[in-house]
């Protein structure tokens, strides 16, 4: 084991990720399983990466948090179409932080530093989806199905707009940023803090736009016989049990989180591997 776990850092992150959470849940942006999730992802990635790590995490969780809320009452309509609401669970915190959480871990036995720059594409990837989907609703021009340009109403899997791809853009660079500021910091080296901005920049991109390819072929997709909606609930929200329509049953929202994560992390990698071999 190259890199023994920090008890101060643990006991630090379990602290930390204890206070966002009772704030979060009093603000309900988390729900009883959520706090869970977020205990367990920020004592993980804080005490066994280190503050760089946690950084990456809470940015991710602030900044989606607060963009769930940018014009909430528009958005209140589109609640039916997707599988889960504002308030993340357990299962979107390991969806979104489980790559995050798996690369800390593998950190005590194999160089950091690349591991650190998967971890931030992966962070940016979930970041660019969730700031996209956020803002992207909100686009005045009609979403286009990725994977053919036919126009699709407004929160339809796989469905993008041209403000949704520049602001999950924006979102991965959030984090690509946080993730140079804490390579220099913890390397003092400028070609590594670059080339991990680059790779959380174009691992995010890539792996958000995987996310709407998905959701527009394999996701499972149903629909609502009583309200006539799509949506990517199995059971609506009016309590019908939904038809499906395309996609695998077993392909959920949470598990298109997961792997679009993977392909940022993948990403970042292979662009860190290519321009610096090891990154340290």
């Amino acid at each position: 084991m190259e890199n023994l776990p920090s008890w101060p850092n643990l006991v630090g992150g379990l602290a930390l990720s204890a206070a966002i959470a009772a704030v979060a849940y009093r603000r309900e942006s988390l729900s009883r399983s959520g706090v869970v999730g977020a205990l367990l992802s920020g004592t993980v990635m804080f005490g066994l990466g280190g503050w760089e790590w946690g950084l990456l995490l809470i940015g991710f969780f602030v900044s989606s948090s607060l963009l769930s809320l940018y014009r909430a009452e528009e958005k209140a309509g589109l609640a039916e179409k997707f599988a889960k609401g504002h308030r993340r669970d357990l299962g979107q915190a390991l969806a979104n932080a489980g790559v995050g959480m798996a690369l800390a871990i593998a950190s005590l036995f194999w160089p950091r530093p690349l591991l650190y720059g998967a971890c931030a594409g992966a962070m940016a990837a979930v970041n660019a989806d969730t700031w996209a989907t956020e803002v992207g609703v909100l686009s005045r021009k009609p979403p286009r199905l990725i994977t053919n340009g036919r126009r699709v109403e407004v929160g339809t899997s796989g469905g993008v707009t041209g403000l949704g791809v520049l602001v999950g853009l924006a979102g991965a660079a959030f984090i690509g940023l946080l993730a140079a500021l804490g390579a220099w910091l913890g390397t003092r080296s400028l070609p590594v803090a670059v080339v991990i901005l680059v790779g959380s920049v174009v691992g995010g991109t890539v792996g958000s736009l995987f996310d709407s390819l998905l959701g527009a072929t394999w996701q499972g997709i149903y629909w609502c016989p009583r309200c006539e909606k799509e949506t990517e609930r199995p059971i609506h929200r009016c309590g019908t049990v939904a038809q499906p329509v395309r996609g695998y049953r077993w392909l959920g929202n949470d598990l298109v989180n997961f792997l679009s994560s993977v392909v940022g992390a993948l990403v970042a990698a292979g662009i860190g591997w290519f321009w610096l071999g090891n990154l340290g």
